[in-house]
């Protein structure tokens, strides 16, 4: 059974890259944000430098970018809030059952944020437009939610098969590396 694991195993550099695309456009819009942000605030006290009406509505879409993609992100490296008060207590063949469920789930709500947030994005959104920014679309203020539930859907799709994995090899740092 390890064979197919080992065959599975080779499109790892495709999460990799996903990884490090969703985690390099979280560090730009970061840096975008602190930057408007900056211009904003020195428009407001300094004299010669003007306030433009866009900052506000521009940092705010960067943020919600930002918050959902993470949340992708912490999903890869396992690092979301969760219920471990009796993990000790469970039998282990029982804890990777339910970290598949648990998996399981959060995959379904990334298909939810996927077809619902798409849904948003391309009525509601479409329909109107910035107030600041009259030429640019309120899609882009619905599109993070679809965005985001497609890289949960393949972070969770990895951990789930990781997890999957755990059950039929016995050391699988071994097989990842």
């Amino acid at each position: 059974m390890p064979a197919i694991f080992v065959t599975l195993d080779r499109i790892k550099p495709v999460y990799d890259i996903t990884y490090k695309v969703v985690l390099f456009l979280c560090k730009v819009m970061l840096v975008a944000d602190i930057l408007i942000t900056s211009y904003s605030v020195c428009g407001r006290y300094i004299s010669f430098i003007p306030d433009p009406s866009w900052t506000e509505e521009s940092v705010l879409t960067l943020m919600s970018y930002m918050a959902v993609l993470s949340a992708a992100l912490a999903i890869r490296r396992g690092a979301h809030i969760r219920m471990t008060a009796f993990d000790g207590m469970l039998p282990p063949k029982l804890l990777k059952v339910l970290d598949v469920l648990s998996d399981i789930a959060v995959c379904i709500l990334g298909v939810i944020m996927l077809v619902v947030g798409w849904q948003y994005a391309t009525t509601l959104g479409a329909r109107g437009t910035y107030v600041s920014m009259p030429w640019l679309s309120r899609f882009w203020m619905y599109f993070p939610v679809p965005l985001a539930g497609v890289a949960m859907i393949v972070f969770e799709i990895e951990a789930i098969y990781n997890h999957i994995k755990a059950f039929f090899v016995k050391d699988v740092k071994e097989v990842n590396s």
